[in-house]
């Protein structure tokens, strides 16, 4: 990403910050939708769609995404996907919600770059390893 010229306001790069967390949770939450029910042009039921995508929580999420027993099965893009999900999502907590935390425009846009690269990389995985990791993330471990 090109960095824009002068300093952005804390405000805009709070925003950035939670945004590029946002692209990657969207981009987790549509891959699951679209691998456990049905992509764009399959015959999916909307609803069972929706129900899907809606169903991918920020805390489980990060929690799966943190173990590291179950994700170094995965292929690398994944991991990688999976650390930057959780490395993501404290920045973003951290620029929504704690008054005190001082952000930076090149560190933001660093942010932004990684979650760009986590999305595209991810993207290049077999669709099994992805689904793999969607229904990880997504459904409840049952012993």
């Amino acid at each position: 990403m090109a960095a824009a010229k002068g300093k952005p306001s804390e405000a805009c790069l709070r925003r950035a910050m939670s945004t590029a967390y946002y692209a990657l949770f969207h981009c987790l939450a549509r891959d699951s939708a679209d691998l456990l029910i049905g992509g764009r042009h399959s015959a999916r039921s909307e609803p069972a769609w929706k129900q899907a995508y809606r169903a991918l929580e920020h805390g489980y999420a990060k929690q799966q995404c943190r173990n590291k027993g179950v994700l170094s099965r995965f292929p690398k893009k994944i991991e990688d996907f999976a650390n930057t999900f959780v490395t993501l999502q404290e920045k973003r907590h951290s620029a929504d919600y704690d008054p005190v935390t001082k952000l930076n425009k090149s560190a933001v846009y660093a942010d932004i770059d990684l979650a760009e690269q986590a999305i595209t990389q991810y993207k290049t995985e077999k669709t099994s390893d992805r689904r793999a990791f969607c229904a990880w993330v997504l459904l409840r471990v049952r012993a």
